[in-house]
């Protein structure tokens, strides 16, 4: 039980602790991997390739709102954020898009 609660403090953290920005990013791309999955069996590789979407955008962002003046020194930081991230934030993360991309798609079908 303590690992579920683990997990959902973790959720709780990513979700909360996001800027505007970020969360117009990720709705914006849970919302497009929703409606171009052809059915609920294929959420698991959707959300990788949405993830991966995720950390393209953020990346972007960082650049325009930060200003794209050393973009290597933000690719280095970047990198590093990456390999410093922990397991748990990460499965927060999958978790999240991919209960939201399940959900768009199943509205989505429903509609049809």
């Amino acid at each position: 039980m303590s690992a579920l609660m683990d997990i959902w403090h973790a959720i709780q953290a990513v979700i909360t602790s996001a800027d505007y920005w970020t969360l117009g990013a990720a709705i914006l791309i849970v919302i497009i991997a929703g409606f171009l999955m052809e059915s609920v069996k294929s959420v698991i590789p959707v959300t990788l390739v949405a993830l991966i979407a995720f950390v393209l955008t953020k990346a972007v962002l960082a650049m325009v709102h930060g200003g794209a003046h050393d973009v290597e020194a933000l690719a280095t930081s970047d990198w590093k954020a990456f390999v410093d991230l922990k397991m748990l934030v990460l499965l927060a993360h999958a978790l999240v898009f991919g209960v939201l991309i399940s959900v768009v798609n199943v509205i989505r079908s429903a509609v049809r």
